[in-house]
């Protein structure tokens, strides 16, 4: 499909990660030239950032029907130096029928995906369709959690995010869950003393040491979603503290990555019990998981009509705007072309043939879903 081809170079091509505002440029006037959408540009961020994008067709006139949103977002990681050309514009290659550059995975092949589905899908009366493209989200969600406090409230959405190439090479699946983040800093305090006398002092590493030692004998939490274990997780990637050789360090910092489930958390508030020793919560990434089976079904229905009956439903690792709006009250899927370990590498790229199929699933669920 050239038109689907074309659309992801001119969006991977336009820089996107110190600042989103031309590729959301981009994004408007498309959906302006090409749909009779009612195109709305918000602002989330900064002036830099330009806001999200967030397009509806269908039923709009009727305040309570039932929405469907295609999601994604237009900022990418910085790129390799080998991804930007001598002009600072973003090289996009195509080879042995990939895309390769920054964006084409994470997530501009999904937002091109997405544009034309919106675009193309017959609705019926009762469905209001909504394409958003959300700024922000390498960096916590800037952009969703905007819109979801101006009262982005879709009944369901579809996160084209990366869900292929988990049940097998190749294969489009849909992902009903996936873990969130939550980053931690453990501050000890002590009382400084020369080293030489260490008993007039009160050790901030020593205390710090005692509550790694707690994070390390932690339950991580467990749960069970479409017949997968999905698993937490709480490491202890960092630690830093005192001020010289010869004196005993009155404080220490301890930073903790935490991988969390849906509806389970580590007890990382116990290592409060130490003295001296405080827990503060940096990030935190919600996770996410479908609270509409059928809407999970009918999504993997759309995804296995376009390549002979495979695909599963699968859990991934990595969080996405979809935990936000889960956290709203939206029933959530993550559909979309990137594979495991394709996003944020020198050598990021995405397949043509799974761009096609995630189009033409989108078309499909759009036009026969009504909930």
């Amino acid at each position: 499909m050239d038109e689907l081809t074309a659309l992801t170079r001119d969006l991977v091509a336009i820089p996107s990660h110190d600042g989103e505002a031309a590729a959301g440029d981009h994004i408007e006037g498309w959906l302006r030239a090409e749909t009779d959408a009612e195109v709305t540009r918000d602002d989330a961020g900064d002036d830099d950032r330009g806001g999200n994008v967030i397009a509806r067709r269908g039923a709009t006139a009727d305040p309570d029907a039932p929405t469907l949103a295609f999601v994604g977002h237009h900022d990418v990681v910085p790129p390799d130096d080998t991804q930007v050309d001598t002009d600072g514009g973003y090289v996009v290659r195509e080879r042995d029928g990939r895309l390769y550059g920054r964006g084409t995975a994470d997530m501009k092949g999904a937002d091109a995906a997405m544009l034309l589905a919106f675009r193309d899908a017959a609705l019926g009366d009762e469905l209001e369709l909504v394409f958003a493209s959300f700024v922000g989200e390498e960096v916590g969600g800037v952009g969703a959690r905007h819109a979801i406090d101006d009262g982005f409230a879709p009944d369901w959405a579809l996160v084209a995010e990366g869900s292929t190439g988990y049940s097998a090479p190749g294969v489009l699946d849909v992902a009903v869950a996936h873990k969130g983040r939550r980053g931690s800093t453990v501050t000890a305090q002590g009382q400084a003393a020369h080293a030489s006398e260490p008993d007039a002092g009160e050790n901030a590493v020593y205390r710090a040491c005692d509550a790694v030692g707690t994070i390390r004998d932690l339950d991580w939490p467990t749960v069970t979603v479409a017949g997968e274990e999905l698993s937490g997780s709480v490491v202890v990637t960092g630690i830093e503290g005192g001020s010289a050789w010869n004196v005993v360090p009155e404080s220490c910092e301890v930073t903790v990555d935490e991988r969390t489930v849906p509806g389970e958390r580590a007890d990382l508030a116990r290592v409060e019990r130490i003295d001296g020793v405080a827990w503060t919560v940096d990030q935190d990434l919600p996770p996410m998981r479908c609270s509409d089976d059928a809407f999970a079904d009918a999504v993997l229905d759309s995804v296995r009509d376009v390549q002979d009956g495979v695909g599963e439903l699968v859990t991934k690792p990595h969080a996405t705007d979809a935990g936000w709006l889960a956290e709203a009250g939206a029933a959530c899927v993550v559909c979309g072309p990137a594979e495991p370990g394709e996003a944020h590498t020198a050598e990021e790229s995405v397949s043509i043939d799974v761009l096609e199929r995630c189009y033409e699933s989108y078309r499909r669920l759009a036009g026969s879903w009504t909930g």
